[in-house]
């Protein structure tokens, strides 16, 4: 990697750390605190790469993109911020930075996205870029509920913003409470299209014959969701399909949501392929909240505030009652956690909510409770079974070699440890913590089934 960076933080550790490693890297880097200071090199012509964050003292690197592109056109910027809305992202793609990232980030992650952007400098002919008009909706972070800053979510939103102003139709899949219509009321609410309407139709509108005619007509040119279609009829299916075909350029823009797996109804007869490829453009997916477990925490506190909001006591959460909430898997995802928190809110006994009043409210959970995958899916215990079916079956009249509980179990458990150390970022004494095994008993099976464990060091 060649190039000079320029560093804008006003954090010293991660002015320090970046300094270093993208000096080990190869390039020459600058580094500030002062957004001032930053735009005063970028006027003067230094710099091939510029790393800033969003909220500094003297000013915002969002809002200074616009002056950035003037002033350099070409010049890439990558933006790192605490913020973890939708919102940030959408910003950072409307002002065309070259990327952007939450903190805390993975240091190898952003390196390799320094690479890029240098890369793409020297190859890309320099070309000035007219300024994008901004969205009036860019006030609303503080009441945006898509809160996360899981790597799952921030790819998520990223894929947002680049899809936002287009016409391609964007089918959102995941369980249900994850946010996908959410997600289809953000994509209009931050799109040209924001000033037409929004209109939504589900299989409970579908009675009347003439429903779908109807909804494209009143949405005209906005935006037009298809709510869970897996379990709109085929006949159904079949209008919807032939009303696509005859759509024109003025026509809405067409969002779909899913909880279920459409190619694996498609497999079984349940739905139509043709009305399938008709809906996914793009797929947007939507995480379970047990695969974010980092976002629990603000989302929780999100949610709190927004119960304060609506008139409801201001509470904060003990640091008991946040481990309780981490460590539930959450089968009714995003909407049962607020739920739940409004609930805390409302019948907490005082400012802080325990740990004991947390568990009152969700109980105790065991694996058994995790949510039954999408339809077409399957659970855990079911898909083990078999396996353990068809390994039986390939051995006819024979029984297999003996050692066979142990050489299951490590089917199992490799996976799971894998898991674990992926989960925490390569740190054994986080992810025996997460598994509850000792540290020892970690690192011993480690060793025994040849587990590689790679640390990603983390910035906040």
């Amino acid at each position: 990697m060649d190039g000079t960076v320029l560093v804008a933080d006003d954090d010293r550790t991660i002015r320090t750390v970046l300094t270093q490693a993208l000096t080990r890297a190869g390039c020459r880097v600058h580094a500030t605190a002062s957004m001032m200071t930053l735009m005063r090199w970028i006027e003067e012509g230094k710099g091939d790469l510029v790393i800033s964050d969003v909220v500094m003292p003297d000013g915002n690197g969002l809002e200074q993109l616009p002056r950035i592109g003037q002033a350099r056109p070409g010049l890439p910027v990558i933006v790192i911020s605490a913020q973890n809305t939708i919102m940030t992202a959408i910003r950072a793609a409307e002002a065309e930075a070259f990327d952007y990232l939450p903190k805390p980030f993975d240091l190898p992650d952003l390196l390799k996205r320094a690479a890029r952007a240098l890369e793409t400098r020297r190859r890309a002919a320099v070309a000035p870029r007219s300024p994008r008009e901004q969205s009036p909706a860019a006030t609303g972070d503080a009441d945006l509920p898509l809160v996360g800053r899981t790597p799952a979510m921030q790819a998520l939103y990223r894929l947002v913003a680049k899809v936002m102003n287009s016409a391609l139709p964007v089918l959102i899949t995941g369980e249900s409470g994850t946010g996908k219509s959410l997600v289809a009321r953000a994509l209009h609410d931050f799109s040209d299209r924001r000033t037409l309407p929004f209109v939504t139709v589900s299989a409970a509108d579908l009675s009347q014959g003439d429903a779908l005619s109807q909804a494209v007509a009143r949405a005209r040119g906005g935006s037009l969701l298809f709510d869970e279609v897996a379990d709109w009829p085929e006949e159904a299916q079949a209008r919807a399909a032939r009303l696509i075909d005859s759509l024109d350029g003025s026509g809405p823009r067409l969002l779909s949501t899913t909880r279920c797996d459409l190619q694996a109804l498609i497999e079984t007869g349940k739905f139509r392929e043709d009305f399938y490829y008709r809906l996914n453009g793009v797929t947007l997916a939507m995480p379970p909240l047990r695969e974010r477990v980092d976002d629990v925490v603000p989302l929780a506190q999100h949610a709190l505030s927004r119960a304060e909001r609506d008139g409801l006591p201001a509470r904060r959460l003990s640091p008991g009652g946040l481990e309780v909430l981490r460590a539930y898997t959450w089968p009714g995802n995003v909407r049962q956690l607020e739920h739940v928190i409004r609930r805390l809110a409302a019948t907490a006994t005082g400012e802080e909510i325990s740990r004991a009043e947390v568990e009152a409210v969700i109980g105790t959970q065991s694996v058994a409770d995790l949510p039954r995958p999408a339809e077409g899916g399957e659970r855990l215990s079911a898909a083990v079974a078999r396996y353990l079916r068809r390994y039986f079956d390939l051995h006819g009249a024979s029984l297999p070699p003996p050692g066979l509980y142990d050489r299951i179990l490590a089917e199992v458990e490799v996976p799971l440890i894998e898991a674990a150390l992926d989960a925490t970022g390569g740190n054994q004494a986080r992810a025996a913590d997460l598994l509850g095994i000792n540290r020892n008993t970690l690192r011993k099976k480690i060793t025994d089934h040849d587990i590689r464990v790679t640390r990603r060091r983390r910035l906040m």
